[in-house]
């Protein structure tokens, strides 16, 4: 299992998705849609903060349950030598 974490725009639905194609994999991401923390964070960040990291928490800690029974296998061949792995992706 591949988890990223980051600040707001830093790029991490782009290398999930990148990561997500390279391997061959599905990505799971964390719904924003549906957060209705959001956009109150961006009217007041100082004050909203802390409680949209441990909303994003207990949402993550949710993707992670989902994710862990969703896994992939990827082959790979390295030095002669055929790999199976499990693999998941999520942000």
């Amino acid at each position: 299992m591949i988890a990223l974490a980051g600040t707001i725009g830093a790029g991490k639905t782009s290398l999930t998705k990148l990561l997500a194609d390279h391997l061959n994999s599905q990505a799971f991401y964390e719904s924003v849609d549906d957060n209705k923390i959001l956009p109150l964070f961006y009217k007041d960040p100082k004050k909203y903060g802390f409680l949209l990291q441990i909303y994003f928490l207990n949402k993550r800690k949710n993707v992670i349950l989902h994710a862990q029974n969703n896994f992939f296998f990827i082959s790979y061949n390295y030095l002669g030598t055929s790999y199976k792995r499990k693999i998941n992706i999520f942000l």
